[in-house]
């Protein structure tokens, strides 16, 4: 069994912290936020022990406030603007809002009122971040909506690309039946740009609108470095998907690349790199992680780098790799470094590349009139927003924005859904007057 690194509040440790907001009149913490959450509101609820209220405050803004709640950097957003960090003491936003949606999902304390589907039919593709907020967002104004998933378990990079320790996968399941309850439906194991089912399939079965939340599902190698191609060296992402599926009991644990006691180095210096160090350190390995750049400059959260630290892994700044060097049965047994003492040759046994990833071209390349920049990032307007160069289709979220956070894209997601809500809108009014007129002739 997999523990959360960080213990979550108790109900009378949660009502303490919360009565330690100020209630500030121009609240900063709120500007911190990128969906912005009504953080002073839901936390008075919860500081007068209104659990419900605090719930009902939340979901004006989040679809996923426990998921946000744990993996989102808060120290850079609402918690790191909240006035009482100038002291160094600031409230613990996050943990405050996965104890009210856990709460909640737990005594099933809120039920909303969802109108009828009657405003327009939608398909979502993909079930991460971005995908699950649109369909919740249209879903509570009345739109019936649909989400076609690749994968057997829906939440995309929820529940396959960050560690278990970080995200429950319960938590995960949970509030993707929140969603399923305002009356979403899933179609699992459904890719959509193969088996025939097209952006013009979509649109030929009577959907209005389709939206694209497919993130970016190809991760980028190192094919230019001799040895790339050795066995041992291995993508962060494929590493973490099986150790989620072993967590899972759907992979048995020689299915995982790793063995105990193995030497490993992770490249690279944003999130999924930490993840993946920590999994490994998890999993008995020495692991160091090689960053081109500085601490300074590195992207991940400074907390998740604290506990890599904490936890016993090794950094090496201002350190490339120029070559795998491997042995006679083609496997990974050192790296040729570049670090600011010079070159170096230091063994390693394993090798997680964490670089960045790209979007997959399936949707694209199986339909007309989606344009994609030179790196393959589908391009939108921003009226109707979000909309791409097909008409009817749009994207949001990693696919479009690059590799972000779990709450950006649910942001970039809110302003998505309000565009698809715009042009449906529209088009009914334009097939509403056509048809007047038709009946008049």
């Amino acid at each position: 069994m997999v523990i959360e690194t960080e213990k979550g509040f108790t109900p009378l440790e949660a009502i303490t912290e919360a009565k330690r907001c100020l209630n500030c009149r121009v609240p900063l913490c709120r500007k911190g936020c990128p969906i912005n959450n009504d953080i002073p509101g839901f936390i008075h609820q919860l500081s007068m022990g209104n659990m419900g209220e605090a719930m009902k405050v939340i979901n004006q803004t989040s679809n996923l406030p426990a998921i946000c709640g744990r993996v989102c950097p808060h120290e850079r957003q609402c918690q790191g603007h909240c006035i009482r960090n100038k002291k160094g003491e600031p409230i613990q936003i996050g943990k405050l809002e996965s104890f009210v949606a856990d709460f909640d999902a737990q005594m099933s304390l809120t039920k909303e009122d969802i109108p009828q589907k009657t405003r327009g039919k939608v398909a979502v593709i993909g079930s991460g971040p971005a995908g699950l907020t649109v369909a919740a967002d249209l879903s509570r104004k009345g739109f019936s909506v649909t989400i076609f998933e690749g994968q057997e378990e829906l939440g995309g990079v929820l529940m396959y690309g960050i560690p278990e320790y970080r995200l429950p996968k319960a938590v995960v399941r949970t509030e993707i039946k929140k969603i399923e309850a305002l009356g979403v439906r899933f179609v699992r194991n459904c890719l959509v740009g193969t088996n025939g089912v097209t952006v013009d399939s979509l649109f030929a079965e009577g959907y209005d609108a389709i939206f694209m939340g497919t993130g970016t599902a190809l991760p980028k190698g190192m094919d230019d470095t001799p040895g790339a191609n050795l066995r041992g060296v291995v993508q962060s992402i494929y590493f973490l998907h099986n150790v989620n599926a072993f967590n899972e009991g759907a992979l048995n644990e020689e299915d995982i690349p790793l063995k105990r006691g193995e030497k490993v180095a992770v490249i690279g210096g944003g999130n999924v790199a930490m993840d993946a160090a920590r999994t490994a350190i998890r999993l008995g390995a020495d692991v160091t992680v090689l960053y081109r750049k500085t601490q300074a400059e590195m992207p991940a959260i400074e907390a998740e780098y604290n506990l890599a630290v904490k936890e016993g892994v090794k950094f090496a700044w201002k350190t490339t790799v120029s070559e795998f060097i491997g042995n006679d049965l083609n496997r990974l047994q050192a790296l040729r470094m570049q670090t600011p003492d010079g070159e170096r040759v230091e063994p390693f046994e394993r090798v997680f590349l964490a670089i960045g990833s790209r979007p997959a071209s399936r949707i694209v390349s199986t339909t007309t009139g989606i344009d994609v920049d030179e790196k393959g990032y589908v391009i939108t307007n921003d009226y109707p927003m979000g909309m791409t160069t097909r008409r009817g289709v749009f994207a949001g979220g990693d696919v479009v924005h690059r590799p972000q956070t779990v709450v950006l894209a649910m942001k970039a997601a809110q302003e998505v859904s309000q565009g698809i809500e715009q042009y449906v809108d529209a088009i009914k009014l334009l097939q509403h007057v056509d048809k007047v007129e038709a009946e008049r002739e």
